[in-house]
């Protein structure tokens, strides 16, 4: 089972005041990029949305006219909120984990996942169960974190001017994929590191073609400084678009 942080008190909160946020990284740079991937008009599908948070997603989805959406999220927390304010007779929340979503007796047009797959440890079954529930000439698009972020055992680590300007990014243990216990919000989260040809391959190897890859920068470079000077030197996003061969 996947580690279900966002249960936590402390960190759901901490969470919820960095999405309010205004320059937060998912509202100047990871969400354009995955909604510039998805089509305008969505009318007669079906999307699954993996990870779906308290459904602002879910909720995009249907203004682009998405038939049905199913939200899937292992949080408590995160459910009752998207039933609380994003509640809508075209989309169902299941409070259930990413990687048994085996049990959903469904068929999609089109699956997302917005910064949701490094929390889970098998990549490659996850895959295969995503592929199983796409219909043919379905679209698999989804964010995580990029593998040069997540790649260091001890956490991000820049270099600095002496006016507290970043001027590298300290890269570290990349060709050791796996477990990665960081302090993000809090202590003691866990995500998983892949290298970038471990997640190309892994949807190559599952029959998928991969027809985008983006790895954005901010989209408003006069909200954090500091931030768009970070994204100089490395992204933090990566984002794929791929179709299901069949």
């Amino acid at each position: 089972m996947s580690q279900n942080k966002y249960d936590d008190s402390k960190f759901f909160d901490e969470y919820l005041k960095l999405r309010k946020e205004i320059d937060n990284s998912n509202i100047n740079e990871e969400l354009p990029a995955l909604f510039s991937l998805i089509d305008q008009d969505l009318t007669g599908k079906t999307v699954l949305d993996l990870g779906c948070g308290y459904g602002e997603n879910s909720n995009f989805l249907l203004k682009r006219n998405a038939s049905r959406v199913v939200g899937v999220d292992i949080s408590h927390n995160m459910i009752n909120l998207a039933n609380k304010f994003n509640k809508n007779d075209k989309v169902d929340y299941l409070c259930i984990d990413m990687i048994d979503i085996d049990k959903i007796n469904i068929k999609f047009d089109l699956i997302i996942s917005s910064l949701a797959i490094h929390y889970v440890k098998d990549y490659d079954l996850l895959i295969k169960k995503i592929y199983n529930l796409l219909k043919d000439n379905g679209k698999f698009i989804f964010s995580l974190e990029h593998p040069i972020t997540l790649a260091p055992k001890e956490g991000k680590k820049w270099l600095y001017d002496a006016d507290g300007n970043p001027t590298g990014y300290v890269l570290s243990n990349y060709q050791e994929p796996g477990e990665r216990n960081i302090f993000w919000l809090t202590d003691n989260v866990i995500k998983y590191h892949r290298t970038f040809s471990q997640i190309i391959n892994g949807l190559i190897e599952n029959n998928f073609i991969i027809n985008k890859v983006l790895e954005p920068k901010p989209v408003n470079p006069y909200l954090d400084k500091k931030r768009n000077i970070e994204c100089i030197h490395k992204p933090y996003f990566l984002i794929i678009k791929a179709d299901k061969k069949y």
